[in-house]
């Protein structure tokens, strides 16, 4: 060194000071990222409870008490962790965050639907996180004028959500409400269409539904009791005092539902009272709404019915006697059920999911081998045929028809290579329109292949399983692929598709779709086979699907993602517990896993509600039988995989804390290193962020957690 010049050491000394500065600052950061890194561990609280004789110990209890600082604390270290865990995946959020938002027309219009002198319709704006809501006189070249600005209302909040959005019979007022929080109680506000001001008649923590009377000043609406069911329905007259609004009815059985709404003809006002398995409607004339409601048919036990009026008459769809619906006729002037008269009988194979009414024909939604058809009975002539559609494997959705005289029909049809596409079919002609095909920008629907296979369960039923890949995938067992399940409510998941999704596809993966028991996609007896006492029929027959994948080289366990949310978020802790080693991924969102906690604790929102769809554990046989799959109960030592769990803090539906206790138990529990990460959105409800954008963040967060999970780029 003495030979160096004083410039020369004078470099070296500031190089020897950078990359010591360098190496503190990588050991200071290491020492901060392992620190937040260390999971967060849950303190033990042991509450012990008995039933039956059965004692339950539940040591994380605590964590229910929303209003306690260390609760929150708690939540919060857990983000913390996840966010620390997910850092170095950052850059990838965020490209896929761009990929997802690339592939979205971003200022977009829905189809508009005509209702008297207007056409009605939705659109979207570049950089705006909500809809626009609009209409036009007379014309579609007519000048916009703008109802409701989403976005308006959403500044200033993190979350918001629109409740009910009902015009007036005259067009000239709108009822909305608005959630802010995720909570699904909402205010309800009028507004005077041709001024643009709103009434004072703010309604604070309404229900989700409302109905106008057909005289513009009365509006009927309900309100939830403590446990979030909405039970009262009031009558407001607007301009009167809140105080001086009418108490219509009170529901006192905790097992229903009431609601209101208006038949498509706008001539009647039915309030619903509706429990998982009975029904009981009652009508009242519109154009009188301070008159009484009259019932259509007392609440019977276990039967079913839905109304829609035509002219002197109601169709009735019920599943009395008829597991799969059928369709009865009754007069409006003495519809009982003794009065009720067959219009299309009961079949085995064909289960009848809607029916919509126009002034000549009558449109029923049937599904037949897991598949939903459009069928259309000519009033006039009696002649009756089905629509055709081009795919083996397909979905439909109903759209706006609001006009009773109308001839065409307007439906959604998609498939999971083919985007959704909107369609006025002529019901007299059977030619079909297309009025828009919703672009997906850079996709081509020919590179890419869907079908239909099928896996044998447990005691030897056929599970359907709808699929979708690039047509280059390789069936050789080296594939990754995703695997989606929901199973409950009857509720029927179908082969829609999603330009999310592609994201998937072209890294490789296959989708897939398990149309497992607790579902309706094979009709009502694939529901009632996989609820109750037979509800572990939903989680075996997932694991068949599960195994069929890999069996057919599909897939393999170290590759398979699998994912469900809500009683979907149910059927994945129930799977892992029985098949930990089965899956290499799960990602369960707002999972309802505390299944005999929630369901013995009547405060809880829609806990008696749901006694018939899961049973009632105060009765010994459902408590032993809930308590032998409930995600909770069963968690074990043993070596789960790599696990993302959400969670919204106001959640009304599944309290965040089934979601906080299901993780520190997992943690307790676990025997190996996989990763188990907790993501509670602390200003959110139910279904995540309410924004689109928000929601494309959250479903990149998502994708990045699996991707990084299975070492994909």
């Amino acid at each position: 060194m003495n030979n160096m010049s004083p410039k020369s050491c004078l470099n070296l000394r500031n190089k020897i000071l950078l990359a010591t500065v360098a190496i503190l600052a990588a050991i200071i950061s290491s020492c901060t990222v392992n620190e937040i890194s260390k999971p967060p561990v849950a303190k033990i609280e042991a509450k012990v409870d008995t039933s039956f004789g059965d004692i339950r110990i539940d040591n994380y209890f605590w964590l229910r008490q929303r209003g306690d600082s260390a609760v929150i604390a708690y939540l919060e270290e857990e983000n913390a962790y996840t966010k620390a865990m997910m850092k170095h995946t950052e850059s990838l959020q965020e490209d896929l965050y761009e990929e997802l938002l690339g592939r979205i027309k971003e200022t977009d219009e829905d189809v508009p639907a005509k209702e008297g002198d207007y056409f009605y319709y939705s659109r979207t704006e570049e950089g705006q996180q909500y809809k626009i809501y609009c209409r036009k006189k007379d014309s579609l070249e007519a000048s916009e004028e703008i109802i409701l600005n989403v976005n308006e209302l959403a500044a200033g909040h993190e979350f918001l959500a629109i409740g009910i959005f009902e015009v007036s019979q005259s067009h000239e007022l709108l009822a909305y409400s608005v959630d802010t929080s995720g909570s699904e109680t909402y205010d309800l506000y009028v507004k005077d269409l041709s001024t643009g001001k709103l009434y004072d008649d703010v309604i604070p923590n309404t229900s989700w539904s409302a109905a106008w009377g057909n005289d513009n000043q009365n509006i009927f609406y309900t309100i939830d009791d403590e446990a979030r069911r909405p039970y009262k329905l009031f009558r407001h007259r607007l301009g009167d005092s809140l105080e001086n609004d009418l108490l219509v009815y009170t529901e006192t059985d905790e097992k229903f539902f009431l609601y209101i709404t208006k038949t498509k003809s706008k001539k009647y006002l039915l309030q619903y009272s509706e429990s998982i398995t009975t029904t009981e409607i009652h009508f009242l004339d519109a154009d009188n709404p301070t008159g009484d409601f009259k019932v259509i048919h007392p609440r019977q036990q276990d039967m079913e019915y839905d109304i829609a009026h035509h002219g002197n008459n109601f169709y009735v769809k019920t599943n009395e006697n008829a597991k799969n619906f059928k369709l009865m006729k009754t007069p409006v002037r003495s519809p009982g059920k003794s009065n009720w008269r067959e219009v299309i009988p009961h079949r085995k194979a064909v289960k009848i999911e809607d029916v919509d009414v126009f002034e000549n024909h009558l449109v029923i939604y049937e599904r037949q081998n897991g598949l939903e058809n459009i069928r259309i009975l000519n009033l006039q002539t009696g002649d009756d045929h089905q629509i055709d559609f081009p795919e083996p494997v397909y979905g439909l959705r109903t759209q706006s028809n609001p006009e009773f005289e109308s001839d065409k029909l307007r439906f959604m049809y998609y498939s999971m290579v083919t985007p959704k596409t909107i369609f006025d079919y002529n019901m007299n002609t059977k030619d079909r329109e297309l009025k828009k095909e919703y672009e997906v920008i850079g996709y081509d629907k020919s590179l890419y292949e869907t079908k239909r296979i099928f896996a044998e369960a447990k005691d030897g039923t056929q599970i359907p399983i709808s699929i979708v890949y690039k047509k280059d995938f390789r069936q050789d067992g080296t594939r990754p692929l995703y695997l989606y399940g929901y199973g409950s409510y009857g509720a029927s998941m179908e082969p829609s598709f999603s330009s999310n999704r592609i994201s998937y596809l072209d890294r490789g993966f296959a989708y897939a779709i398990a149309h497992i028991r607790g579902g309706s996609e094979m009709g009502r007896y694939w529901y009632d086979e996989g609820k109750l006492l037979n509800k572990k029929k939903t989680f075996t027959d997932f694991i068949a699907c599960a195994e069929h994948l890999i069996k057919e080289n599909y897939t393999t366990n170290n590759r398979l993602v699998i994912r469900g949310g809500s009683a979907g978020g149910l059927l994945m802790g129930a799977v892992l517990n029985m098949r930990p080693d089965l899956f290499e991924v799960a990602v369960a969102d707002v999972p309802f896993v505390d299944v005999i906690n929630t369901m013995l604790d009547a405060s809880i929102p829609l806990t008696v509600t749901e006694y018939e769809e899961w049973g009632n554990p105060n009765d010994s046989v459902f408590y032993t039988y809930m308590k032998s799959y409930s995600p909770y109960d069963n968690v074990g030592a043993k070596e789960y995989p790599h696990l993302l769990i959400t969670a919204g803090l106001n959640d009304p539906r599944v309290p965040y804390w089934e979601s906080a206790k299901w993780a520190a138990k997992l943690r307790a529990n676990n025997l190996g290193d996989n990763w188990l990460l907790l993501k509670t959105n602390m200003g959110a409800g139910h279904g995540g962020a309410s924004g689109r954008y928000d929601y494309l963040k959250d479903v990149a967060f998502r994708m990045a957690f699996i991707f990084d999970r299975l070492d994909i780029d």
